[in-house]
């Protein structure tokens, strides 16, 4: 069960100051009543003591317009912990001394009007264009260098191709980077705010997940799931089937493949290694086509449902997608060692948009940027979502911190995953029966609840919380480009400018993920 804690949770950092902590402490699979998380008075002291003492703040957000409470989640030690505030129109920030905190506080200001007080920099989170009033915050500001041989480079918002705006801002003195500062925003669609506007009646379940499949198309499996597991959770279904069990991870690892090989190939091409390019570039729709073959859609739309999956595999079909992803995972493996191996590649992303530990962890990255640092971040093992064994794969982490890190902890997952879904593809062969069908579901009231699905791209965080009649007062979705972008930033700071790209690749962050 759930507790109230009060004092120090863990020691390994010293206290800011005093402070009777007091907060709700639950176990990832519950969603605790909303009246037991106990209302602060002083909700930032707390909220950055337990920063301090290693929690990791998953979301933070406001409920109300001008005045409201403050809801805060994080992550420590294989639990959960939340906190409120009481009605509060103003709040002291919380960035001053916790940057991981710093887009939050930014994004309730501009959302609700609710100051945070002395944060270093209030400007918008969501640029919207030609829209007076939408914005709190009209005049951007942009951070500008002085000096007679400073000079600024502006990229984008307009992209070549199909890619979503966003506006990257270059500070440089010759070819070196002073500063990146990057703003994006341009079509803000407003996914939680049209998911409050949907009835929790268990008949708009299917809006809702074919919504929130849209927050990053490269993540529809992994925000699908997390709204399932979300509504599992509140509604207190309990542990699913072995069977739903492993058709999700199938999913979830079958787009992780996909965007892992199309990365390392993007990154391939950013070094002029074009062999990988051109090679990884087929690969991942090979990868692509076995979700298709599942579930109808390269992207995964429709696999997952609150309660169960809506997608069988008889013994036939498993022994075709297993053929195909051995061949699959020969080709990916063998072109990106083909990679690795080439020492003017190596040389390219050796030391280039390095992030260190302790930068790492003061922004509280995650994913593929935070394990490349050092950080041992992965809620398949910090916060798992059944008990099925891993077959050999473990958390892989680098300590670099540098693109080659970034694209050496890809190549390794990509191993893991392939060992992932063969062996689940072999016991559903052995194991042929139909999986739980989705469920409809009308959720309880005044609950809080909360779910961490590690996508391809780091960790999809869904918080709902209901009122007494069951509807939702809100729900957040954080995606991992929202921790991430700031990372992106920092590690072109004293580079070339001509590294921009290769970074970018090596992050490769969700502009609509961010946007949603």
């Amino acid at each position: 069960g759930y507790r109230t804690g009060s004092g120090s949770i863990l020691t390994k950092q010293p206290r800011l100051w005093e402070a009777s902590l007091q907060h709700l402490i639950f176990n990832p699979d519950e969603a605790p009543r909303v009246e037991d998380i106990p209302v602060l008075a002083d909700f930032t002291g707390e909220l950055v003591e337990l920063i301090n003492c290693n929690w990791r703040l998953l979301a933070l957000f406001a409920v109300g317009q001008g005045r409201g409470e403050l809801y805060a989640v994080l992550a420590g030690d294989g639990q959960f912990c939340a906190l409120r505030s009481g009605s509060v129109a103003e709040f002291d920030s919380i960035a001053r001394l916790c940057p991981q905190a710093q887009l939050f506080e930014r994004e309730i200001y501009e959302n609700s009007g609710i100051m945070p007080r002395h944060h270093p920099w209030l400007k918008s989170v969501r640029i919207i264009p030609d829209a007076p009033g939408k914005s709190r915050n009209a005049d951007y500001g942009f951070y500008r260098v002085q000096g007679g041989q400073a000079h600024e480079v502006g990229v984008g918002p307009i992209h070549a191709g199909i890619i979503e705006p966003g506006h990257f801002r270059f500070q440089c003195y010759g070819e070196n980077v002073l500063n990146l500062e990057i703003a994006l925003g341009y079509q803000h669609r407003g996914v939680e705010r049209m998911l409050l506007e949907l009835p929790a009646a268990s008949t708009a379940n299917h809006l809702r997940l074919r919504l929130v499949e849209c927050v990053a198309g490269d993540e529809s499996v992994a925000n699908a799931t997390a709204q399932c597991v979300l509504w599992e959770r509140m509604f207190g279904l309990g542990a699913l089937d072995e069977y739903t069990q492993r058709m999700r991870r199938i999913g979830l690892e079958l787009e992780r493949l996909a965007c892992h090989c199309g990365d390392l190939g993007a990154i391939a091409g950013d070094t002029g290694y074009l062999p990988t390019s051109s090679w990884n570039g087929r690969i991942r729709g090979d990868f692509l086509n076995m979700t298709a073959a599942i579930c109808g859609n390269r992207f995964g739309r429709e696999f997952v449902h609150p309660g169960g999956v809506d997608n069988d595999l008889d013994p036939e079909q498993c022994g075709m997608l297993l053929e195909k992803l051995a061949s699959c995972g020969r080709d990916a493996l063998a072109s990106s060692e083909a990679m690795f191996e080439s020492a003017s590649v190596r040389d390219r992303m050796e030391g280039t948009g390095v992030i260190d530990t302790a930068l790492a962890l003061e922004l509280g990255l995650v994913g593929v940027a935070a394990r490349a640092s050092g950080v041992e971040c992965d809620a398949r093992f910090n916060f798992p979502l059944s008990s099925l064994p891993m077959y050999g794969a473990s958390l892989r982490k680098a300590a670099g911190g540098d693109v080659m890190a970034r694209a050496m902890v890809r190549f390794l997952e990509m191993k893991d995953s392939l060992e992932l879904v063969r062996n689940d593809l072999e016991w559903l062969a052995a194991n042929p029966r139909n999986g739980t069908r989705g469920q409809q579901m009308k959720l309880p009231g005044g609950r809080l609840g909360v779910a961490l699905v590690e996508s391809w791209r780091g960790e999809v965080c869904h918080v709902g919380l209901t009122g007494a009649d069951g509807e939702f007062l809100a729900c957040k979705i954080v995606d991992p480009s929202f921790h991430n972008w700031i990372g992106l930033s920092l590690a072109m700071r004293n580079g070339q400018i001509s590294d921009f790209p290769l970074c970018n690749k090596s992050f490769n962050l969700s502009y609509c993920g961010h946007d949603q």
